[in-house]
């Protein structure tokens, strides 16, 4: 697995699993593009690569996803050309959906929907150009199955794959590739940054996250899933895969289970 010479633009790239793969992928031989919405964070990233001087930094808001076209344009400008879009980019929730804000369902579903289908189809064009390009996501087990606390988290990650379900059909006679990721619990910040029911931070740590998949290592699996150009790829643990299996084969015996869960 080298991803020597490839130009690779990853979402969501200033923590979390986002930075794990860009490190990782700079490891690869990568040529990379990080976004985010904090640029400090993203040049200490940079930092951590290998080959600096191969990774470039766009300031980029999924949430203000109006037009793209010239993000699309800086980054293709960068190295000339774009092979990978990692859509990775995303905010999460912990909160009762009687509890949460209208406002924060919106803004949930502007930055890890909108904001990542807005992205796609500015970049869109220049692959259907070029009748080559891949488009990976990172989605979520709850992506596949609803769980409490996580209702309109829950909803955007449905809805992409839906959306990248379509595309990927849709795209293909251009020799196009799309992969899903699902990650279950990775133990990263994604906690602590998550949106309760009034639109604030939890700014706390998960028990279930804090004990999740090691985020190195989740970013090595994941560039073994975009360098064999898989289409759906579950990362996480036993539960969490057992989770879709119940979802797809026992749905009713998956929702009595679900109900136990513990809710704070």
């Amino acid at each position: 697995m080298n991803f020597k010479n490839k130009v690779i633009w990853i979402t969501g790239a200033s923590s979390g699993i986002g930075k794990a793969l860009a490190i990782e992928l700079s490891n690869q031989n990568a040529k990379l593009i990080l976004s985010s919405r904090n640029k400090t964070d993203l040049a200490l990233v940079k930092n951590q690569c290998k080959n600096a001087i191969n990774v470039k930094i766009i300031p980029l808001d999924l949430e203000n996803y109006t037009d793209f076209t010239t993000d699309v344009n800086k980054a293709i400008f960068c190295f000339g050309h774009i092979d990978i879009l990692v859509n990775n980019g995303g905010i999460s929730q912990r909160s009762l959906a009687e509890n949460t804000l209208i406002s924060v369902d919106e803004k949930i579903l502007k930055i890890n929907y909108l904001g990542t289908v807005a992205l796609t189809k500015a970049l869109l064009p220049y692959f259907i150009e070029n009748k080559s390009g891949h488009f990976v996501v990172t989605s979520s087990i709850v992506g596949k199955i609803g769980t409490p606390l996580r209702s309109s988290y829950a909803a955007s990650k449905h809805a992409l794959h839906g959306f990248f379900d379509s595309l990927r059909a849709e795209i293909y006679k251009y020799n196009i590739a799309v992969t899903l990721i699902c990650p279950g619990f990775v133990n990263t910040n994604v906690s602590i940054n998550a949106l309760t029911g009034n639109g604030n931070p939890q700014q706390k740590m998960d028990t279930a996250t804090q004990n999740g998949i090691d985020a190195t290592k989740f970013a090595k699996l994941m560039a073994k899933a975009i360098y064999n150009q898989k289409e759906e790829v579950y990362i996480a643990g036993f539960k969490e895969k057992l989770g879709v299996f119940l979802k797809r084969f026992f749905p009713k015996l998956l929702s009595k289970m679900i109900r136990k869960l513990a809710v704070t």
